[in-house]
């Protein structure tokens, strides 16, 4: 049984538990001797973890997604923790939990989706509630729904983080309808929600560690989305065309720009609201989980964050003048910008 979790992991223990081998990277020293670099992750987060000796040989003992048993002693480099691994060795499937590795949303998937069919309830129009309802009835597509993460890296990543991402989406969409008025097509709106990742159902892989499909790099979340959503549309007889095209534009146009993939850009108020609220959801929950992922380092502040570009504020009530200086990982801001963060360009995690 696991014991060890890596979110509570600290300087100096000796480890010598279960985990599963998200990245595993053997690499060659400035001396020419090979290494090999480890993500071990369970539901609690991940844990960077090394080998220095003997690497070649530890690398073909195990390949990424085994469950392993691993042994090893925590430092800290560079203001991060770091496992510098003695064994490691591979162990079958029967003799883990899936439920120890796999994070999971804090509200059961089945009480998530009974609320969003309360939501679905309440849409009057008669031609998106048919089409909500069968995306709801659909086997595949409802349990999709209900398991896959929202994204494999940055936001809502998390067994029913698709499903929370979306209901976030819809109460958010309630609020500002109720702002703005009648001049938004609320229903329109929550159909939009609902159905703008869908393909993230196909995308992502999440029955092991989190990644992608080979449908999912090959073709994508939105194309795939709006596939789904036409194949629904199309068993729904006298569905307005131009219905169809609206749906189907909020879907292409929710990243925002071109530069973050988004085929076409918001051309209406909906798809605008849509594209906005969805950025909004994605930026709250990375620092959330940010911040808890970090709570116990003893300082004010997380570590630097690559695609934010900077350190966030956790405010844990310390003193001022008590926070851990930030010399020693300074060092990270010297890296490039992620790629898909054009400079000049307001940060969105869209593609994560």
């Amino acid at each position: 049984m696991k014991e060890c979790f890596a979110a509570n992991v600290k300087e100096h223990d000796t480890v010598e538990d279960l985990f599963l081998v998200k990245v595993k990277n053997l690499s060659v020293g400035k001396t020419g001797k090979p290494y090999l670099v480890v993500s071990l992750m369970d539901k609690t987060g991940e844990l960077e973890g090394r080998v220095w000796d003997d690497a070649e040989r530890m690398s073909g003992n195990f390949e990424v997604d085994d469950f392993v048993h691993v042994k090893g002693r925590v430092s800290a480099y560079m203001g991060k923790l770091q496992l510098k691994i003695s064994t490691v060795t591979r162990v079958d499937d029967n003799e883990v939990s899936l439920d120890d590795f796999l994070p999971s949303s804090a509200v059961s998937p089945e009480v998530m989706f009974s609320e969003l069919a309360g939501l679905v309830e309440t849409v009057k129009d008669p031609h998106i509630k048919k089409l909500l309802l069968a995306l709801m009835e659909d086997r595949d597509l409802s349990q999709g729904l209900k398991n896959a993460p929202a994204a494999k890296g940055m936001h809502h990543v998390y067994i029913g983080g698709l499903l929370e991402h979306v209901l976030s989406l819809c109460r958010l969409i309630n609020l500002v309808s109720s702002h703005y008025g009648e001049r938004i097509n609320r229903d329109l709106l929550l159909a939009g929600a609902i159905f703008h990742d869908i393909g993230k159902t196909r995308e992502l892989s999440y029955k092991r560690s989190f990644g992608y499909t080979d449908e999912g790099r090959l073709v994508g979340h939105i194309t795939i989305g709006v596939e789904i959503l036409d194949g629904l549309i199309r068993s729904i007889d006298g569905f307005p065309a131009e219905l169809s095209m609206l749906l189907k534009h909020m879907i292409l146009s929710h990243h925002g720009e071109y530069e973050y993939g988004s085929p076409k850009r918001p051309k209406t108020l909906e798809a605008t609201i849509l594209s906005y609220l969805d950025d909004l959801d994605a930026k709250v929950n990375s620092i959330q989980s940010l911040i808890d992922g970090e709570n116990g380092n003893g300082t004010n502040w997380t570590g630097y964050h690559r695609l934010f570009e900077r350190y966030i504020y956790k405010g844990n009530g310390m003193e001022a003048g008590e926070d851990v200086p930030h010399e020693k990982i300074d060092e990270q801001k010297k890296s490039p910008p992620a790629a898909d963060t054009p400079k000049g360009k307001t940060l969105t995690l869209f593609g994560n």
